[in-house]
């Protein structure tokens, strides 16, 4: 899925980002370009780094028990 349309960058280029260490819609900005323009996208990318951090700590609950 396409998220940032000035750029054409896609869901999964930014769960990269993340995945990379983007913690921030300015860090992902700074990695691949989205949302550093209009900026209508960054409520997706934040959007995409908490998915990804509820993911990280179910996959630790999960594992710690």
């Amino acid at each position: 899925m396409f998220v940032c349309l000035c750029h054409g960058i896609t869901s999964h280029v930014v769960s990269e980002c993340v995945a990379n260490g983007a913690r921030t819609s300015k860090q992902i900005a700074e990695a691949c370009g989205a949302g550093g323009d209009c900026g209508r996208c960054r409520r997706t990318l934040r959007a995409i780094i908490e998915a990804h951090f509820e993911a990280d700590n179910s996959a630790h609950t999960a594992a710690s028990r």
